[in-house]
C-alpha cells in the first residue's frame, strides 16, 4: 500500500468560531459559498448528524451539473467534524470523479475550528479513504491543484462571512 501524503490547508477567518461553524454546518450558509470557484451552487439537502449527509450539486458555466456527497462520521460541535466525501449522482450513488481519472472514490476530511477571540483558525486535513494505490498516487500528486481549489473555496467563505457580519 502506498504511503498517503495528507493534504492540509489552514486559514484564519475574521469571524467568531460559532459563525464559521454555522457556515460549514447549516444549509442556508453552505449553499451560499461551498463550491469550487467558477461553479454555481445548485440543489442541496443537509442532514447534519453523525451518519447524516450533505448532498449538493454544482453547476458548471456551460450548464452541466455535478453532484457531491458528504457523510458525517464524527461531529464535535464547534470544534471539529470528520466527513467522508465523494462525487455522486442525483440519486446519492457514489460515482468516480468526472474530472480526474484515478481520483479516490472517497476521501476523508477532518476540519478543526480553533477559537482565536474574534477570529477563527480553520484547519482541514484531507486524505484518500479506502483507496487503491493508483488513487493514493493521484491524490499525492494533486496537492498543488488542491491548494488552488481549496484556496479559492476558502476565499469564497471569507467573502461570505464578511457579507453576513
Amino acid at each position: 500500500m502506498k504511503e498517503i501524503n495528507v493534504f492540509t490547508t489552514t486559514r484564519i477567518f475574521n469571524a467568531p468560531r460559532q459563525l464559521v461553524w454555522d457556515a460549514w454546518t447549516k444549509q442556508e450558509h453552505l449553499s451560499k459559498w461551498f463550491t469550487p470557484p467558477g461553479l454555481g451552487a445548485g440543489k442541496s439537502e443537509l442532514d447534519f448528524r453523525p451518519g447524516g449527509t450533505y448532498h449538493y450539486s454544482m453547476v458548471t458555466p456551460d450548464g452541466q451539473t455535478m453532484w457531491g456527497l458528504w457523510t458525517f462520521k464524527e461531529i464535535d460541535p464547534i470544534d471539529s467534524m470528520t466527513v467522508i466525501t465523494a462525487f455522486s449522482d442525483e440519486a446519492r450513488g457514489v460515482i468516480p470523479a468526472p474530472i480526474a481519472k484515478n481520483w479516490p472514490l472517497r476521501t476523508l476530511s477532518v476540519t478543526n475550528f480553533e477559537d482565536m477571540g474574534d477570529k477563527t483558525k480553520l484547519t482541514l486535513n484531507w486524505q484518500p479513504y479506502e483507496a487503491t494505490d493508483a488513487e493514493i498516487e493521484m491524490f499525492n500528486n494533486s496537492h498543488d491543484s488542491m491548494n488552488q481549489g481549496w484556496g479559492g473555496t476558502m476565499k469564497q467563505l471569507d467573502d461570505y462571512l464578511a457579507s453576513i457580519q
